[in-house]
């Protein structure tokens, strides 16, 4: 008699806990578990971050899938679609000696702090699945000064890539606080601006494209590991800043382009209460960023200040959105969460009371949120719902134990 048995590890029968057979053999469950595991392993090797044959969406689908995601910010969402969509498309195309080379468009957000701009970026690479960090420019100093190195943007973007340098080299890199390493002068110093000026000059091979000697683990803890070789040329980087101040630059920008008795008529068209939306290189290179790192950002574009309307619907729209986060955590606990609406036009106006943008309401609501998520789960409790009353008397109780703070 034939005894039934595993074909890749010989287990007999009895001795796994199930064995499925086939035409001419038979596989246990432990092999097909380790089974399982290579085949998982080998893609993540081979095809996991990768845009080589990616099918890109076409612009006006980049937009829609950002809509899902963000409120408002239709211009920027319309040039970051066209410049994504340019820049994958470039790396798609196939090399030939005779036809012209697509340059990259690395792009700058410039918008006021709470508005969108790592939101739009985070959502641009979650639609591409590519390999996606964040580094926030104020860390950086110049090679050999404490701080990081700015090879460490890098760095961050491998660790993101499993190490997979071919899919890193395709990856995007978002730069936020790009403001803060502006020049601290114009007038010429016996010091060094090592995290200002400085950082601008060597962020512009990174930018322009060049290979970099990238290490693994960050540059001077291990100075004994291996370095890692990355070519810049196809990462794309979205700069993002709130550039606080850059107003008044626009301002006389557009003040000394207008002499004469029509002065005041020439300037009646400008929107004063959002002069971000005029911006330009020259307003960049006021404010304190070297002319050859405005070349290597072509793309500028500004985000809109968020105001009531946009505010509201942030609250409830987006796919993940404060309030389908609340009502989850609670639903996790088998508790269903509803607001009132006059709860929710209280938390917008405390936002914009604020002025922290979308930040602020995330503050707010914790604020709200913070004694009902802690005696919920531990009362036996089916409902719970958030009132104009109940939501009020948090934040005044919220507000006196500051005041009694300070």
């Amino acid at each position: 008699m034939k005894m039934d048995k595993c074909s890749f590890c010989g287990r007999e029968k009895k001795e796994v806990n199930l064995l499925i057979a086939g035409m001419e053999g038979h596989i246990c469950d432990n092999c097909v578990e380790q089974a399982h595991a290579i085949v998982d392993e080998e893609f993540k090797k081979d095809t996991g971050f990768t845009t080589k044959g990616l099918q890109l969406m076409k612009p006006l689908e980049i937009k829609k899938f950002l809509d899902q995601y963000v409120i408002g910010q239709d211009q920027a969402k319309k040039i970051l679609s066209v410049a994504v969509y340019n820049h994958y498309k470039r790396l798609n195309q196939p090399v030939s000696a005779d036809e012209t080379e697509i340059e990259k468009s690395n792009i700058l957000l410039v918008g006021e702090t709470g508005t969108g701009k790592t939101l739009l970026a985070r959502t641009i690479a979650k639609m591409l699945h590519v390999p996606f960090t964040i580094v926030d420019a104020t860390v950086l100093t110049e090679a050999g000064y404490v701080g990081e190195d700015i090879e460490s943007l890098l760095t961050r973007l491998l660790q993101a890539a499993d190490y997979n340098v071919d899919a890193a080299e395709r990856g995007i890199v978002f730069i936020d606080e790009l403001d803060k390493i502006a020049r601290k002068g114009d007038n010429p110093s016996i010091t060094r601006d090592v995290s200002g000026e400085g950082v601008q000059q060597g962020l512009l091979k990174l930018l322009e494209g060049a290979v970099v000697n990238v290490p693994p683990q960050g540059g001077r803890k291990h100075p004994e590991q291996k370095m890692i070789a990355v070519n810049t040329k196809n990462i794309l980087f979205i700069c993002g800043g709130a550039f606080d101040g850059i107003e008044k630059k626009i301002a006389h920008r557009l003040n000394t382009k207008i002499v004469g008795y029509g002065a005041q008529k020439s300037a009646d068209h400008l929107d004063r209460d959002n002069m971000m939306q005029y911006v330009s290189p020259q307003d960049l290179k006021s404010f304190g960023l070297i002319p050859e790192i405005i070349g290597r950002i072509p793309v500028l574009t500004y985000l809109e200040p968020l105001d009531r309307k946009a505010l509201r619907s942030i609250l409830t729209e987006p796919r993940n959105s404060l309030v389908k986060q609340y009502i989850k955590l609670f639903q996790l606990d088998d508790i269903e969460l509803s607001f009132d609406e006059d709860a929710l036009e209280f938390i917008v106006d405390k936002a914009l009371e604020f002025n922290l943008g979308a930040r602020g309401l995330r503050a707010i609501c914790e604020n709200i949120m913070v004694d009902a998520m802690f005696d919920t789960p531990s009362a036996n409790v089916n409902k719970m719902k958030i009132s104009l009353e109940y939501a009020q008397e948090r934040i005044d109780i919220a507000s006196s134990v500051r005041l009694k703070a300070s």
